[in-house]
């Protein structure tokens, strides 16, 4: 396994065609799917030959450092999900870094998305030089939008798009959270709290 970054309990490395099972397996639970895209499971098929190549492919279209990194338990060795760094190009994205992630339901409440995604906020900030870190999730979307605010973004907009077929939830909308370089240099040097 190359590790590409560490956490206190986690590494992040680029996915492999390794990971198949772990992905589809991810992207295949409802409940893990339900406020994303159309708001179903992915099938397991279209995750081997569209979700998997699509995302090794970013590794190659941006060599700059953005892309999927898988997420692993370090004392396990356990696929726990992805963390992502994307150009900001998704609904109604206006610039900057786009964060994403996507964990399986055990992990949930463990603290895992937020410690892989505070870990690529920095990253963006101080490797990559990005000026804004943005991330979207539908407003009814609570455990998402507290990982957001945990990895330091703030609530910019709630914003409304039509969706070729109905959410649950959507007509409460999306909401946007960000960052900015000077906004999260402030927040690292403020001591932390006990």
């Amino acid at each position: 396994m190359t590790v590409h970054l560490e956490t206190p309990r986690l590494a992040l490395r680029r996915l492999t065609e390794s990971d198949a099972d772990a992905l589809a397996a991810l992207h295949g639970d409802p409940r893990v799917m339900r406020y994303i895209d159309d708001g179903r499971p992915v099938p397991r098929e279209v995750v081997l030959s569209e979700t998997l190549p699509a995302l090794l492919r970013e590794y190659r279209e941006h060599p700059a450092g953005l892309g999927c990194l898988a997420v692993v338990e370090k004392t396990t060795g356990d696929f726990l999900g992805w963390v992502s760094l994307r150009p900001a190009t998704s609904r109604g994205l206006r610039g900057g870094t786009e964060l994403g992630f996507r964990f399986r339901l055990a992990t949930w409440g463990r603290g895992f998305a937020t410690e892989a995604a505070r870990t690529l906020v920095g990253e963006a900030f101080t490797r990559l030089g990005a000026d804004r870190v943005v991330a979207t999730t539908m407003t009814v979307n609570h455990a998402s939008r507290r990982v957001l605010e945990k990895s330091g973004l703030s609530l910019v907009r709630t914003f409304f798009e039509e969706w070729p077929e109905y959410i649950e939830g959507a007509e409460h909308g999306d909401v946007e959270y960000a960052v900015t370089r000077d906004e999260w240099r402030q927040r690292e040097a403020l001591p932390s709290s006990p």
